[in-house]
């Protein structure tokens, strides 16, 4: 290590003031920290937390249950991404659907989705529009192309969300944020100097690499000593101030921001998207006149509380009995950046 990273570790391991709670936002964190042995290093007095970074996570039951009717009752091709196909629903998740005789295509992208409608006239696909500013530029993609094809067959069920209100769902959640580097790509560094600023939240972007978190939480200990809220972009070499002006100009183009509510969360003000009315042909709930879905999630499940950092993985009493990756019961055990998933790969 150089003397930097070297002086960050010593700073990190070194820490003997006052607790302090660092929420990592993003899933792909947590599962690196975790890789890494970064949680092995610290000092008791700083409590590293899993928040709501995982976009399949934070779907709420009701998403399921509505892709699942569009599926069973409404005879739908269903194009989604792996992880979604097995978070439960309300009674059943799409993989029980599948086996009720739904279809279910797995893609690896928004634009396959069109190619599928394309190539099947025959069928009404809807797309699972799931994700963060991350992956929504590529499903606003998507839909621009199927309009641009006249596509008739072709809709998106949209669950977008974007990260800005979420922060402030989870202000005093922690002391400091460590912000997503994936989605500051996109969204660039001026929403947190807002939280900053106007708000009071204290956060740092890191990258994914040893020497960047480590780098980060020392940054995170030096401003909590200080008192004072901060920021600081850890990791400049990818992402910028700007962020990307281009994807963010597809979004305000295709969609338009929503009340949106998040597993654990609620509903959170102006927190999701729904498709704009110039693509309202492809919004799969007026399409399908589909009613207004109420999801019921396991009541023994603690999902809701991992993601708001109020209780880990293991102190749900179904973790890793009841509730595990072959047989998962939530939504943070189906994910590969979910916590309940990072907590039994690494810690079981």
């Amino acid at each position: 290590m150089g003397n930097a990273v070297e002086k960050a570790a010593e700073i990190v391991r070194g820490y003997d003031g006052r607790p302090l709670r660092f929420m990592e936002v993003c899933g792909t964190h947590t599962h690196e920290i975790f890789r890494l042995g970064i949680r092995n290093m610290l000092p008791p007095n700083i409590r590293l937390i899993s928040g709501p970074g995982c976009p399949v996570c934070v779907t709420p039951t009701g998403y399921i249950d509505e892709a699942v009717m569009l599926a069973l009752e409404k005879g739908c091709t269903i194009c989604t991404f792996g992880d979604l196909v097995r978070v439960p629903g309300s009674d059943l998740s799409l993989a029980e659907a599948r086996a009720k005789g739904a279809k279910i295509v797995m893609v690896y992208s928004p634009l396959d989705s069109v190619e599928y409608a394309e190539e099947h006239p025959d069928e009404q696909v809807v797309w699972l529009a799931v994700g963060f500013e991350t992956t929504t530029p590529a499903t606003c993609v998507a839909v621009k192309k199927a309009k641009e094809k006249g596509l008739t067959n072709y809709s998106q069920l949209t669950a977008n969300k974007f990260m800005d209100n979420a922060y402030l769902a989870l202000k005093g959640s922690a002391d400091a944020f460590l912000y997503p580097g994936h989605v500051s790509v996109v969204t660039g560094t001026s929403i947190y100097e807002h939280l900053r600023d106007d708000e009071g939240i204290s956060g740092v972007v890191t990258g994914f690499t040893g020497p960047e978190v480590l780098t980060a939480l020392a940054y995170c200990i030096r401003g909590c000593e200080k008192g004072e809220p901060f920021f600081k972009n850890c990791y400049p070499r990818v992402v910028t101030d700007e962020g990307s002006p281009s994807g963010r100009a597809i979004i305000a183009e295709t969609l338009e921001p929503v009340d949106s509510e998040w597993r654990g969360l609620g509903v959170i003000p102006q927190s999701g998207y729904r498709l704009r009315e110039e693509y309202a042909e492809f919004d799969a709930r007026k399409k399908f006149s589909l009613p207004v879905i109420k999801g019921h999630p396991n009541p023994a499940c603690r999902c809701g509380e991992v993601l708001q950092g109020k209780c880990t993985p293991e102190e749900c009493p179904l973790f890793g009995k009841v509730c595990t990756p072959e047989h998962p019961v939530g939504a943070c055990m189906v994910s590969g950046e979910g916590a309940c998933s990072a907590f039994y790969k690494y810690k079981l």
